[in-house]
């Protein structure tokens, strides 16, 4: 029962998990592409978050999804043959996680400010400011992750004798079984860009009872429309 139950899965993994993966790759590059290219986004804070959270997508799919992929296919885990391996990939996913949802949520909120009356909230959409939040929230995830590096090790089972790779400290893998993966992967990140999100969406729809420039409030409207699609697949995936 559990070999049927292992071979639908790594089916489901191979026949759903690789479109996923194409189209996700496909997204972020061009996604990325068309920030980088326009000289209009090239200056917007909000189009920054958006590349950059686009490039940690990649390295996401590749350091997460991908790997199911190899092994399903090859039936070969490199968690289980190689420690060095075993220990970077969930490090660099955590990073790759965390940073991409930090810069959603550095998006719906830039966005929310960017679209607000008050001149105030609008000065917070600055580039400058925007790359030292991007730099210093990198650092604060890859110092986050380092217990992945210290606690993930080889374990061999005594009865199969088969090597995983996982957690060998309790208290780390309960930090992440409760606290990492619900709440800093989970109903934070998608609340506040949720939030955000429509408060933007809400201001976009009250800028045409403004005195808003028609360029502005067009250029405001497509970074909208693009942070909400962007909220959307946390979201579905989060549910």
């Amino acid at each position: 029962m559990s070999t049927t139950f292992s071979f639908i899965g790594k089916q489901i993994i191979i026949y759903c998990g690789t479109p996923i993966f194409i189209s996700g790759i496909c997204g972020g590059l061009l996604n990325t592409l068309v920030l980088l290219s326009l000289r209009t986004f090239r200056k917007n804070s909000c189009a920054f978050y958006l590349t950059i959270m686009s490039i940690f997508n990649i390295g996401q799919l590749f350091t997460g999804l991908f790997s199911r992929i190899m092994n399903s296919l090859y039936d070969i885990d490199g968690t289980e043959t190689s420690l060095f391996y075993c220990k970077f990939r969930f490090y660099f996913f955590h990073i790759c996680t965390t940073t991409s949802l930090t810069c959603l949520c550095l998006a719906t909120f830039d966005q929310y400010c960017s679209t607000c009356s008050r001149p105030r909230w609008q000065q917070l959409c600055n580039i400058k400011l925007a790359h030292r939040l991007v730099i210093i929230s990198m650092i604060i995830w890859a110092l986050h992750g380092i217990p992945f590096i210290v606690y993930f090790n080889h374990i061999q089972s005594p009865i199969t004798k088969k090597i995983t790779c996982t957690s060998t400290n309790v208290i780390f893998t309960q930090y992440r079984a409760f606290f990492i993966i619900p709440g800093l992967i989970g109903y934070l990140p998608v609340t506040i860009a949720t939030l955000f999100g429509l408060m933007a969406y809400y201001n976009v729809k009250q800028a045409t009872y403004r005195e808003v420039p028609l360029i502005r409030r067009e250029l405001d409207k497509q970074l909208t429309i693009m942070v909400l699609v962007q909220v959307i697949f946390p979201l579905v995936n989060f549910m």
